[in-house]
């Protein structure tokens, strides 16, 4: 009877314990699955939130933020250690070249004073990446990783878009398009923060 009064707290606590150990359940969205947590680099990130971008009524793509730890606020986001993830996954047919150009045009709303002549080749070479691609496709997914010791690498469907860029605040700029003072879509930069779902 002693036994079994010691080893019930310790399995009851074990079993409490299980649902932390696994991690959080994976969101989906408009058919878009965002796992929780997942692996950068061998770093494990968590999704800080997730939404769907509309334009009008239309629904453009899907968006999930991963930090390695909580955030609520645009700066504790940009100030945030380690690895980070933008993903995106399209919910309708566009022109990538289209893309490329809101996104260009998303970072100069938003980059602080000063700071965008150091912008301009990023921003000029990321067009170029979406110019090549010419369409995106309901379905594809392309991320966007800041990685510490290498920088901004983009991957569409699967595959690493040239090498990585260097410019220190090209990652955070592109965080801007959705988290800064003019976002592309205020729901989802709310659900980017884990402030609610668009």
């Amino acid at each position: 009877m002693t036994f079994q009064r010691r080893i019930f707290p310790v399995t009851l606590a074990c079993l409490l314990s299980l649902p932390l150990l696994a991690g959080a359940a994976p969101q989906t969205l408009q058919g878009v699955t965002f796992n929780d947590p997942i692996s950068v680099q061998g770093q494990s990130l968590q999704l800080n939130g997730a939404g769907v971008r509309y334009k009008a009524v239309f629904k453009v793509y899907a968006m999930g933020l991963y930090l390695s730890q909580p955030a609520a606020s645009t700066d504790a986001v940009l100030s945030a250690p380690g690895a980070k993830r933008i993903s995106i996954t399209m919910l309708r047919d566009i022109d990538a070249n289209e893309l490329g150009k809101l996104f260009t045009r998303g970072v100069e709303d938003n980059a602080p004073k000063g700071e965008m002549s150091r912008l301009v080749p990023g921003l000029i070479r990321m067009g170029e990446v979406f110019a090549e691609l010419k369409k995106l496709h309901t379905g594809d997914t392309f991320t966007v990783d800041w990685l510490p010791d290498t920088g901004t690498v983009l991957t569409v469907r699967g595959q690493v878009q040239g090498a990585p860029f260097r410019e220190p605040e090209f990652f955070n700029a592109l965080l801007r398009i959705w988290l800064g003072q003019v976002p592309a879509d205020g729901k989802l930069k709310d659900a980017l923060l884990g402030q609610g779902r668009s």
